[in-house]
């Protein structure tokens, strides 16, 4: 899977910087591989609008009001891409197509955009804004919810790494233990070295008397949870969302 993300000029640049953007973008999806999953997620600064005469394989109908001069160009990139716009492809209202408020409350635009191949287009199962999202910006999060059935890739000859409780051999009790295992173990190893085997076999007998003398008296290391932020940032943050709960409610 490819993932690429980016942040294009705006409408009030010059088209010399535009160009030179939109070659950059062209030259890194080129380097994805044709069969692999690409999503495209950007800040494109496009308003693609509801007409998608000449675009109908990549584009919807259900995009945010009128486009702007940035439209074309986005457009003819995924279009030569196969890159389909998903935010016109599904019905919302319009809060939740809207992606950029601006300052003041009074306008309201869709400029961020979640693309992918058309390939895999019938794995996307929704896209659309989620406006309670506390992400400290003038921007909505936008979500895209993906359905894939993936294939592990399996590495013959991998094994998982055997974590044993060590911190039980700081208990003497534990230690004494522990050592009265492994030296019958070993004892009974000796008996089976003085028949004539290889290296590789008398290796694989410590081996085993090793792990399963951990696995026997110490058991495996438990990881436990810890918190990673404290109580009082966790309050301060459902108190910012609670109010931008209330200003997001009071616009509808």
């Amino acid at each position: 899977m490819n993932s690429i993300q980016c942040c294009a000029p705006t409408n009030v640049n010059n088209d010399d910087i535009k160009d030179q953007f939109y070659e950059q973008l062209q030259s890194i999806i080129e380097k994805c591989p044709r069969k692999d999953l690409t999503i495209l997620m950007e800040e494109l600064n496009v308003k693609v609008g509801i007409d998608n005469t000449g675009y109908e394989d990549i584009m919807g109908r259900h995009g945010l009001c009128e486009s702007n001069k940035n439209e074309e160009r986005f457009a003819n990139l995924c279009a030569f891409n196969k890159l389909v716009i998903g935010g016109t492809v599904f019905p919302h209202k319009r809060i939740h197509k809207t992606t950029w408020i601006s300052p003041d409350h009074t306008t309201e635009n869709q400029i961020n955009h979640v693309c992918i191949n058309k390939k895999f287009r019938r794995t996307t199962a929704n896209v659309r804004t989620r406006r309670g999202a506390d992400i400290n910006s003038d921007h909505h999060l936008v979500v895209a919810n993906l359905k894939l059935k993936l294939k592990k890739n399996w590495k013959t000859g991998q094994t998982t790494i055997q974590m044993f409780n060590t911190s039980f051999l700081r208990d003497t009790n534990k230690l004494n233990e522990f050592k009265i295992a492994l030296n019958n173990r070993f004892q009974a190893l000796q008996d089976l070295l003085k028949r004539e085997t290889t290296m590789e076999d008398n290796w694989k007998g410590i081996k085993e008397a090793l792990t399963s003398t951990c696995q026997e008296v110490l058991g495996r290391k438990k990881h436990h949870h810890k918190e990673w932020i404290s109580i009082e940032p966790l309050d301060k943050i459902k108190e910012r969302k609670n109010k931008k709960i209330g200003i997001n409610n009071s616009r509808t």
